[in-house]
């Protein structure tokens, strides 16, 4: 039985915070914790159920814990760097009451405007295969705690480029923990359906950003794409499915909306300009597409 996939709403419902407004209409959602001002919560709505998140998360536990990740449960005596990924069910157990520490959550829209060009679920942190896991050291300890509450503090300050701010931290704390892994880790072996999803990738990618309204995306479809990498698009479905967790239109429609996000809110662009750069011959149809997948219509969401 499939198991279930919480949403950023749900994660808010469960520990009874308040659901930031406008959640649906930012492009990309963040938000950073204190774990022991988290801990009534958890006492009273119970430890979040095994399953796959909509979202990245990052937390810096200090505290007796079990962690159950993917076919990995490990016992973390003190304290830990941990990484979780929405293609990878988890939860962690405290077995104390002393927790303290901090955790992140993001989505990978959050991290599209930073224009590094960084996908996710390339990143060696991020795979099924990966060590998300991380046992510290008290050195190490001080600099993850260091950039979490540099995290806390920036959030909460009306600079008005605290989230490029953010973004970077994210980053800072993404890099941290890979240079925490063995060297193997860093280096996988690539099969071959690793590979075409990483082509996969690398294709769509290259399709953005739209800059220009005269820019029009040319791979629309999956059958683009797999007539591209000279696969059949069934076998391309089957591969991203087997190592992103989507299939091939959900991928190719979700970076689509991240794109119309960031030409609605920071172009001045006219709809019709944006439905056409994006590869929809109407605006009727870039307009219920939009509607589908953030509940909002362009119009709406630019407000």
């Amino acid at each position: 039985m499939a198991l279930d996939i919480t949403t950023i709403e749900e994660f808010y419902k469960h520990t009874s915070l308040l659901l930031p407004e406008g959640i649906n209409k930012d492009i990309g959602h963040f938000n950073v914790f204190k774990i022991d001002d988290m801990m009534a919560q958890a006492r009273k709505k119970g430890v979040m159920p095994y399953n796959r998140r909509a979202y990245y998360k990052i937390s810096m536990i200090s505290g007796h814990n079990r962690a159950e990740y993917a076919d990995k449960v490990i016992d973390i005596e003190k304290n830990a760097l941990l990484f979780a990924t929405p293609k990878i069910p988890y939860h962690y157990v405290p077995q104390d009451e002393d927790q303290s520490g901090y955790f992140c959550i993001f989505t990978s829209d959050f991290l599209i405007q930073n224009k590094s060009g960084v996908v996710l679920d390339d990143l060696p942190i991020f795979q099924p295969r990966g060590y998300p896991i991380f046992q510290l050291k008290d050195e190490e300890v001080e600099d993850i705690m260091f950039i979490f509450k540099k995290m806390h503090k920036e959030l909460s300050s009306d600079y008005a480029y605290k989230y490029d701010l953010l973004r970077n931290y994210v980053l800072e704390l993404i890099h941290y923990g890979q240079k925490l892994q063995p060297a193997t880790a860093l280096y996988p072996l690539h099969t071959a359906s690793a590979r075409v999803s990483s082509l996969f990738i690398e294709l769509l990618e290259r399709q953005f950003p739209i800059e220009s309204v005269h820019q029009k995306l040319r791979l629309r479809t999956a059958k683009d794409y797999a007539d591209r990498l000279a696969v059949h698009v069934n076998h391309l479905n089957k591969v991203l499915k087997e190592n992103i967790g989507q299939t091939t239109t959900d991928i190719i429609s979700s970076r689509i909306v991240q794109e119309a996000k960031i030409l609605l809110k920071q172009t001045d662009w006219n709809i019709s300009e944006i439905s056409y750069c994006l590869g929809f011959e109407q605006v009727a149809h870039f307009s219920n597409f939009f509607r589908k997948q953030t509940s909002f219509s362009p119009v709406t969401f630019r407000m």
